[in-house]
């Protein structure tokens, strides 16, 4: 497991502690369901739930001898529970506690990635509100297009991570399905009920049908559900990376005290924790890319997805954490530059307007070729350097100031005219 990147609630949810402690819970509800069935004894039971345990150290013993992780574990456990033990594991396979055990796991990640979204969700939320009214450029294709406000940037992710919450969710709810079916699924020494019954205790949902494992198809699309938020957040990280380019310089990464930019240059302020972001994404992608794989395995089952599960599993929920935590951090800790916005916008003289002015030409009765070609020429000469503005290049133009006037030019550059609806927007992504 990638330890630098894990969090002290996914890291304690990874330990092997836990790890097999969940095993245990899957032997022990097992017993559980099997007593009430009166295969095992309930003085047995209780003798089993009383004593049952294990030490990390002596399953590594053992399984150096047996090479076989799961009857390491159950030999484990039977040293501390005695006679009684013949009664764990009965008619299960190993299978049948791995991707149990694997299930609990896996919701419980899910629920601490759940929390994570919420809280972002806040920080973007409490940010976009802030700056709902505080007007920058729109860009298409890295080029200004016309004013938005740094309020409607964020607004986009909020509502992006709220459909991120629901994938989420669903993807938790599709992970949290246990099977205790027996060697190829088909219950020929376990019954039915016992895994009802067990599931039941276990907070999951019996697989309705199952092999040796439980498909990998869930897997599949709980990784990819990992991978998409992923690919989110290094969105909205690589819109900050653009924002903190000198030449723009709308925002800023939080800069810690006595934090240094780069070994030769004291002068720099890098994005590194957005950087940071984009790259943990892409590791994400891979392991979806993984879990993908695993989904065609042999016949009843093979072992070829195991080793990919070792390492996905923990790396790729716990990456996720940090990456959601950081990004939180980011925004709460953003230097937002109102100021350059607003000197941004008017880097381009006015041209913003374009569409405006193209529009009240063609309400004025002008063929939308015809208008076009006379607001682009005006455009153009605005963009080669000169010093007239746009709007004075406009009225200049014979053509348009005969077709609008000086005053109506004049009325069309307006800043308001493109943030009128941005409370409307807002309302419909916050809900009200």
């Amino acid at each position: 497991m990638i330890t630098r990147y894990t969090r002290p609630l996914m890291s304690a949810l990874w330990s092997d502690q836990n790890r097999y402690q969940k095993w245990l819970d899957v032997e022990i509800a097992a017993c559980e369901a099997w007593a009430k069935l009166g295969k095992i004894p309930q003085k047995s039971l209780k003798n089993i739930k009383d004593k049952a345990d294990f030490d990390i150290k002596r399953i590594e013993e053992i399984e150096a001898v047996t090479r076989h992780d799961v009857i390491a574990f159950v030999s484990c456990v039977a040293e501390y529970v005695g006679a009684d033990a013949r009664f764990i594991h009965m008619g299960l396979t190993s299978s049948d506690v791995l991707d149990t055990a694997m299930a609990l796991l896996l919701k419980d990640a899910g629920d601490i990635l759940i929390a994570d979204i919420t809280n972002l969700m806040a920080s973007i939320k409490k940010l976009a509100l802030q700056h709902k009214n505080t007007p920058c450029m729109g860009r298409s294709h890295g080029i200004h297009a016309e004013p938005t406000t740094f309020g409607l940037k964020l607004a986009i992710w909020y509502s992006e991570m709220e459909r991120n919450l629901h994938r989420m969710k669903e993807a938790r709810d599709v992970i949290s399905y246990g099977k205790i079916s027996g060697a190829v699924g088909t219950f020929a020494n376990i019954a039915p009920q016992v895994e009802k019954y067990a599931c039941k205790l276990l907070g999951l949902k019996p697989a309705p049908v199952s092999t040796q494992i439980i498909q990998r198809d869930r897997y599949a699309q709980f990784f990819a559900t990992l991978a998409i938020i992923g690919s989110s957040i290094e969105k909205f990280a690589t819109e900050i990376r653009h924002l903190q380019r000198t030449e723009v310089l709308e925002v800023m990464e939080p800069f810690g005290k006595g934090q240094k930019g780069s070994s030769a240059m004291p002068h720099k302020k890098n994005p590194i924790l957005s950087e940071n972001i984009t790259g943990i994404s892409r590791l994400l992608r891979g392991y979806a890319i993984a879990a993908m794989e695993n989904v065609a395995l042999w016949h009843e089952r093979d072992i070829s997805h195991s080793s990919v599960e070792r390492m996905i599993c923990p790396d790729a929920t716990s990456l996720l954490d940090f990456a959601l935590g950081r990004f939180k951090g980011i925004l709460d800790g953003l230097v937002v530059l109102p100021e350059n916005m607003k000197k941004n916008i008017d880097i381009t003289k006015g041209l913003w307007n374009s569409q405006r002015v193209l529009l009240a030409l063609v309400d004025a009765g002008i063929s939308r070729d015809t208008a076009y070609a006379w607001v682009q020429r005006n455009a153009l000469k605005a963009l080669e350097g000169k010093k007239e503005s746009f709007k004075d290049l406009l009225k200049a133009d014979k053509d348009i100031a005969k077709t609008l006037g000086q005053k109506e030019i004049e009325g069309l550059f307006d800043l308001s005219y493109h943030l009128k609806n941005v409370d409307t927007i807002m309302k419909r992504v916050f809900h009200g």
